[in-house]
């Protein structure tokens, strides 16, 4: 047992960062994300102590936190938005305030634009973007193949064109 908690600990290690960071931005609050991303772990021990053999856990994990937004808001009857608060963290704080407020904005309206875009397109978007997911390991997260993933990523970045213009 306590060679899987070490092997566990690893995962969790490579994988907290990375899964927060795409719970918190389906959901809207610092909180929420948290919650949702403990239960994933929490999921995704009880999974790996059972099973004992994963083939790639940070997929694994990332359907897990996939299912558990789905759930999130399948419980609040809410519909679901990418967080407008993310902002803050990715303005370069070396820049001036001129730059600063530029890419402020220019965050601003990617973020509400991602709102407009289906599920799918969002997610595929944030893990390559966002995460650096090659498409390979997003068409296994998804389980469909690469093209129809690239065909996917395209579209949506296609359709965010066409939002952020019209805003």
């Amino acid at each position: 047992m306590d060679r899987l908690n070490e092997q566990f600990s690893k995962i969790y290690d490579e994988n907290i960062d990375k899964i927060y960071r795409f719970v918190y931005l389906k959901v809207n609050s610092q909180e929420i994300a948290e919650d949702i991303t403990s239960k994933v772990f929490l999921k995704g021990w009880e999974a790996y102590k059972n099973q004992k053999e994963i083939a790639n856990p940070g997929a694994f994990l990332y359907q897990i936190a996939r299912n558990s937004v789905i759930d999130h808001y399948r419980e609040k009857g809410r519909v679901n938005v990418v967080s407008v608060e993310v902002g803050g963290d990715i303005v370069d704080k070396a820049t001036d305030i001129h730059d600063k407020t530029v890419l402020s904005a220019d965050v601003d309206k990617i973020k509400g634009a991602m709102q407009g875009l289906k599920q799918e397109y969002q997610d595929i978007i944030i893990w390559h973007y966002l995460e650096d997911m090659p498409i390979a390991e997003i068409a296994k997260l998804v389980g469909k193949p690469a093209g129809t993933v690239r065909v996917a990523l395209h579209r949506g970045i296609k359709e965010l064109r066409g939002l952020i213009q019209e805003s």
